[in-house]
């Protein structure tokens, strides 16, 4: 006898938590963030200053990068940090020199904080040959594997494996390295992290594994295209985990600076989730329609580098006029890169295939 019909078949995804079945999910929960001064998490002053200036770089390079692609000076895709600053300079002052870095394709403030300088990053968006990927990476593929940042990675989830494998060479080599993986999360459901989360930990490979939640995918929130809580991806993988504040520069460098040290005299792997907020779309054509104002200045209340700046001043580390000659002169950086990569040429025809081939001369079938 067949089954009786249901009247009403439904595949859309339901959500979870407070907010009724299939109703619009807002972005993360933030985890209070950490209540230690600079000090007693081992930050100097200078420090401070540092990262003051690492995160205002990258929030006007994106603003002026905007501008510029309104403008039409490049095209393609762009993906704003904006809003996710306290991640990459957190991690950076915490982790060494020599540690081993890989992005998706939301790298621009990455870049910045491993040493591509300003009109190197801005001379990749134009496409230019002066780039940091020699214009022909575009803002998806910022690279300078020489300060051990091995760039961003336009295919969703695709870096991760490569994120293991850096952590199985430093393993392989005893070098004393770590490496560190960023993805957003929207990467956290496909199969390569489970399959790197499973070799990573049955070989003992000295990595973290870190996602930036910065609620929406691109443009879906976490709660309506994944189950569970995304940290909980590790308990599948005996893997350990934590769930860090993204919008507090001193919360992130605390946690990557205990889990760094643990990665690197256990050579076992960790997985963190870092809740932030991406302030733009996903990319430039995103209408931004899964969102209402409301939310968004909400968040916008704990802009990661307005509460380093009122840090500064509560702390009496830096003055007013202290602070505007810090902006003043990244202002000045940033314009100046526009110029250097206005005026800078495109690459030669002949240097179509420079970097692809392991050969100098490889053969081509004709």
């Amino acid at each position: 006898m067949a089954k009786k019909k249901k009247d009403e078949v439904n595949f859309a995804p339901r959500g979870k938590g407070s907010e009724k079945d299939g109703a619009v999910q807002k972005g993360v929960d933030l985890p209070s963030p950490t209540r230690k001064k600079h000090k007693s998490l081992g930050l100097s002053e200078d420090d401070l200053k540092a990262m003051y200036e690492q995160m205002y770089l990258q929030r006007r390079f994106e603003e002026r990068a905007m501008q510029q692609y309104q403008k039409g000076k490049f095209g393609g895709f762009l993906h704003l940090y904006i809003g996710q600053e306290a991640v990459s300079t957190g991690t950076v002052f915490a982790l060494n020199d020599d540690d081993d870095i890989i992005t998706a394709y939301r790298d621009h403030g990455w870049g910045l904080c491993r040493g591509i300088t300003p009109n190197e990053g801005m001379a990749e968006l134009f496409g230019k040959k002066t780039g940091c990927s020699k214009g022909k990476g575009g803002s998806m593929h910022f690279a300078k594997t020489e300060n051990h940042f091995w760039g961003g990675y336009g295919i969703v989830g695709g870096h991760i494996p490569i994120g293991g494998g850096l952590a199985f060479a430093n393993k392989y080599n005893q070098n004393g390295r770590i490496s560190a993986t960023f993805f957003g999360d929207g990467a956290v459901d496909q199969g390569a992290l489970h399959e790197t989360f499973n070799i990573a930990n049955l070989w003992g490979l000295p990595a973290i594994f870190a996602v930036e939640n910065n609620g929406y995918s691109m443009g879906t929130a976490a709660r309506r295209h994944t189950v569970t809580e995304i940290v909980d991806r590790a308990k599948a993988y005996g893997m350990k985990s934590k769930v860090v504040n993204g919008m507090d520069v001193f919360s992130v460098y605390e946690a990557m600076k205990e889990v760094s040290e643990e990665v690197r005299e256990s050579s076992e792997p960790y997985f963190l989730e870092i809740r932030t907020y991406r302030y733009r779309g996903h990319s430039m054509s995103d209408p931004q329609k899964y969102r209402d104002k409301e939310e968004l200045e909400e968040y916008q209340k704990n802009d990661p580098i307005e509460r380093l700046k009122t840090y500064l001043k509560d702390e009496e580390i830096l003055k007013d006029k202290e602070i505007e000659e810090i902006e003043e002169k990244v202002e000045q950086e940033v314009l100046d890169a526009v110029e250097f990569a206005d005026d800078s040429d495109f690459p030669d025809e002949s240097a179509l295939y420079d970097d692809m081939f392991a050969e100098d001369e490889p053969y081509f079938h004709k």
